[in-house]
């Protein structure tokens, strides 16, 4: 397979970590949810994504999807670390 037809499905698979972890996010909320278990995850998925964004920014002459899924990966991956930071600071 070329180099380009990789970089296209790698771009359009960056994007497929934060679909999965809004789903996610909205299937398993509620009281009794492990939240460390939610940021482990939210946290492999967005590392997962932005290897799989790189790659494709490289790989690929259609960039958008590339930049998107870089974008909402990295996104996720505040959202998770201000999780994390929030969990520390409310234990006592």
């Amino acid at each position: 397979m070329a180099k380009k037809k990789v970089g296209d499905i790698l771009s359009v698979l960056s994007l497929l970590p934060v679909i999965i972890s809004v789903i996610f996010f909205y299937l398993k909320r509620g009281p009794d949810f492990d939240i460390y278990f939610g940021i482990t995850l939210f946290s492999i998925l967005a590392i997962i994504g932005i290897i799989f964004a790189v790659v494709s920014l490289v790989w690929s002459k259609k960039r958008i999807f590339g930049w998107i899924g870089l974008f909402a990966n990295i996104l996720l991956l505040v959202y998770a670390f201000l999780l994390q930071l929030a969990m520390g600071i409310g234990e006592p």
